[in-house]
């Protein structure tokens, strides 16, 4: 063997075979391959094409022969340098060579076959497959190495080396070694490459989710942009530079006390006071005090003058929540204050001017409950100038993503944790279910979807449900007026005692639970809050076994 023939074709293929399992580009792979095994003139071209679907056949040189094919090789790594000419390398991937059938000439033949084509020798005659003879000759190519790119059964495409040296058996093995590392690399840096485009894409989503909770502005603290809510922002802009009243209808959990927040902040009493009263959570005894005050001494337990909410209302708003729980024993003196604009302090005589907008907000059919004397007519007439319906969140899943990428962020600094991830799956998992509890509900779900999460993913649990109803208020026919001869006329006392005999039955029916689910606020359709101010308020003493129900 001449001593040529004993020269390595590659410096060090030991220290080649580790950088490959470094590099987790397939760009940079491909090329670190090519250049170092043309480091040395010993080698003239190293090419590298991998096999890929046949969608870029239009204009391909090749197109005729590879008809009906659904893949081919493409080549997308090239190196060398010229004998002849030193100024001239072999780094284009384009050119006559650029696409190679299955199949068709050497390259072709060992992708369709997975099986190497090795010449260490190349000699004259030149073999039938070399392409170009002239080429061979004035490069002093002596021998050839075509080594396929197989894992695991797979070929990914053909290694070609062309030498300017006859190829020793210890050489041709190193580069069979080197093309076998390469298949495994490839698929290494492939998939690396999708695991990265994966996270780029959560990163993105994530991104854009709160880009759209920042945009929201156009709605105030109404965090939405479907069309519902888009029509509850025009009726807010209608009616809030105005100071007619408002009466604000939807279920519970929907968000009325936003809606009455935004009006008064459109308002020209932006600048005053938006004083809450939730009517549910006053005693009966006194809701007069609570509303107009009183005087030093007017009651036991009056140790000094207090103002009441109206007062400090004035000349700002004044937000009714829950206000079909009002007395009608009061809504004569509530009608007065409204119509009038003065009240009495409890205890004193003086009468006080006071300037408020009302906006009332009830989950309760006002206008039947007003036709079946439950609640005064002309109050409701009075509250409901401008009434506004805020659409449960069943009616509204469009804005799922903002609302829950919203409450995604105040919990999480809430619970003093990094903020998880709301994929693109977590928002129609979301958007799946109806929220009997509306917004409210959603908010409690990702909470404890934070605190219950012990890494970046979100852990959503919901209850396992076929759909929520609505409210037996929304199921009656808002143009079909109930019939007073139908419907009997009972005495606040009875009424009262009715409602207290309703509340014990469901207290024994969850076994003195209140809150929770299967608590008896979610059988009655009421709040827990309201509920409790409900059984004080009745004067309800419940058994002692069931006395505590919260969980």
């Amino acid at each position: 063997m001449s001593e040529i023939r004993s020269e390595p074709l590659v410096s060090d293929p030991k220290r080649l075979l580790l950088d490959l399992a470094r590099e987790h580009s397939v760009e940079g792979l491909l090329n670190l391959i090519v250049s170092r095994l043309t480091e040395q003139k010993r080698i003239a071209l190293a090419r590298i094409w991998l096999s890929q679907p046949t969608t870029e056949c239009l204009g391909c040189s090749t197109q005729e022969v590879c008809q009906h094919q659904t893949e081919c090789l493409k080549l997308v790594a090239s190196r060398g340098s010229s004998l002849t000419t030193p100024s001239i390398t072999w780094t284009a991937v384009d050119g006559a060579f650029q696409y190679m059938p299955y199949s068709v000439r050497k390259v072709g033949r060992i992708a369709a076959t997975g099986l190497a084509i090795e010449e260490p020798e190349i000699k004259e005659p030149l073999p039938d497959w070399i392409a170009r003879p002239d080429w061979v000759r004035a490069e002093g190519i002596r021998g050839f190495a075509g080594q396929p790119l197989i894992h695991r059964g797979k070929v990914l495409g053909v290694l070609g080396v062309f030498a300017r040296q006859i190829i020793g058996e210890e050489c041709m093995g190193w580069l069979r070694m080197i093309a076998d590392h390469a298949a495994a690399a490839i698929v290494t840096a492939r998939a690396f490459a999708e695991i990265d485009s994966l996270r780029k894409r959560l990163e993105l989503e994530n991104e854009y989710l709160r880009e759209e909770v920042t945009g929201t502005g156009a709605f105030g603290e109404l965090i939405g942009q479907s069309p519902a809510l888009w029509t509850v922002s025009q009726q807010i802009d209608l009616v809030a530079p105005t100071d007619s009243s408002v009466l604000i209808l939807g279920e519970s959990g929907t968000g009325k006390e936003l809606v009455a927040r935004e009006i008064h902040r459109r308002s020209r009493r932006s600048n005053r006071p938006l004083i809450k009263v939730n009517c549910a959570a006053i005693p009966r005894e006194l809701y007069e005090s609570e509303f107009f005050g009183h005087a030093k001494g007017a009651f036991t337990g009056a140790l000094r003058d207090r103002v009441g909410r109206f007062e400090l209302a004035d000349g700002g708003t004044l937000f009714l929540d829950e206000v079909g729980e009002i007395p009608l024993e009061l809504q004569s003196k509530l009608l007065r204050v409204l119509q009038e604009g003065e009240l009495e302090r409890v205890g004193e005589e003086r009468t006080r001017k006071v300037n408020v907008r009302i906006i009332a907000a009830t989950n309760r059919e006002l206008r039947i409950e007003a036709e079946a004397g439950r609640f005064r007519q002309d109050l409701y007439y009075r509250l409901s100038v401008f009434p506004v319906e805020v659409p449960p969140l069943r009616r509204r899943k469009e804005d799922i993503p903002l609302l829950a990428s919203h409450f995604l962020k105040i919990a999480a600094r809430k619970v003093g944790r990094t903020q998880p991830l709301l994929t693109l799956a977590i928002v129609q998992k979301l958007q799946q279910y109806d929220w009997p509890g509306n917004v409210r509900e959603l908010q409690h779900v990702i909470e404890r979807a934070v605190i219950t999460s012990t890494n970046e993913r979100l852990l959503i649990d919901l209850p396992q449900t076929t759909g929520s109803q609505p409210p037996l208020s929304a199921k009656l026919p808002s143009n079909s007026p109930a019939k007073s001869q139908e419907i009997p006329i009972r005495t606040d006392l009875e009424i009262r005692q009715m409602e207290a005999e309703n509340i014990l039955a469901a207290l024994q029916a969850t076994h003195g639970k209140i809150s929770g689910p299967g608590g008896a606020a979610a059988l009655l359709g009421l709040k827990p809050t309201t509920l409790a101010s409900r059984i004080k308020a009745l004067g309800i003493k419940p058994a002692p076994r069931y006395s505590r129900g919260e969980d």
